[in-house]
């Protein structure tokens, strides 16, 4: 029976690259904020976008409820929706840290709440996570403190899931350029200087990354973040 995956903020850079990845042997279900996808994977029989804001009530509920209604099954979660704002330390803003904590930590275990009785054991949970987790951006600590959160939740729900079967994963993406948000060339030549490989990441290196986390292959693997970024800051 072919796998069914779940993936937050999936029509959008990184997250339609995973989309894409998967679409070519799994059914896939995307959420998305507010703008209707219009990419080629619309067209596919075996792709599910829905609209759903994860930071309202009953939105995992909502989105898993979508699943099984259209697939009938959850194999595969990838929680990649998130959220990095700037929050400089003498302009604190209660709202915008529990927005950015509501999306990055608190959305990936509801949402892991609602699909647990869908899923069997083999089933595979991939967060996506940060270097920013380790090495805290400047003006932007909470972004960082999230994705750590995100980091420690990621190898306390393999230590609690792994007598179920269930793989619970993280990749930490590096600098990463991301099509429809081109980062400035300045910005990328530091990026690049930095990086053991010297270039930055694209999409689609973390849709592999992913797809190999959520896989047989990886069967062994569970409570690990793995890096993806070409060796930056070695």
């Amino acid at each position: 029976m072919t796998r069914t995956v779940l993936i937050t903020g999936g029509t959008y850079g990184i997250g339609r690259a995973i989309a894409a990845a998967f679409a070519q042997d799994h059914n896939v279900v995307r959420s998305y904020l507010k703008t209707p996808p219009s990419d080629a994977l619309t067209t596919q029989a075996n792709i599910l976008s829905v609209a759903c804001d994860l930071l309202a009530e009953g939105s995992a509920q909502m989105l898993v409820a979508a699943t099984m209604k259209e697939f009938g099954r959850i194999d595969v979660i990838v929680n990649n929706a998130g959220l990095a704002e700037p929050t400089p330390l003498d302009q604190f803003d209660a709202a915008a840290q529990h927005r950015i904590f509501g999306l990055n930590t608190l959305a990936p275990q509801a949402l892991l709440a609602a699909a647990l009785p869908h899923l069997a054991p083999g089933a595979a949970i991939v967060n996506i996570s940060s270097i920013n987790a380790e090495l805290p951006p400047k003006g932007a600590a909470t972004y960082g403190a999230s994705k750590a959160a995100l980091n420690l939740w990621t190898r306390a729900m393999a230590k609690e899931l792994g007598p179920s079967g269930i793989r619970v994963n993280a990749v930490a993406p590096g600098a990463i350029n991301v099509p429809e948000a081109p980062r400035p060339e300045e910005l990328t030549a530091l990026f690049v200087k930095e990086t053991a490989l010297g270039r930055v990441g694209l999409p689609e290196d973390i849709a592999k990354a992913v797809r190999f986390l959520a896989s047989e292959e990886a069967s062994f693997i569970t409570g690990e973040i793995l890096k993806v970024s070409g060796g930056y800051r070695l």
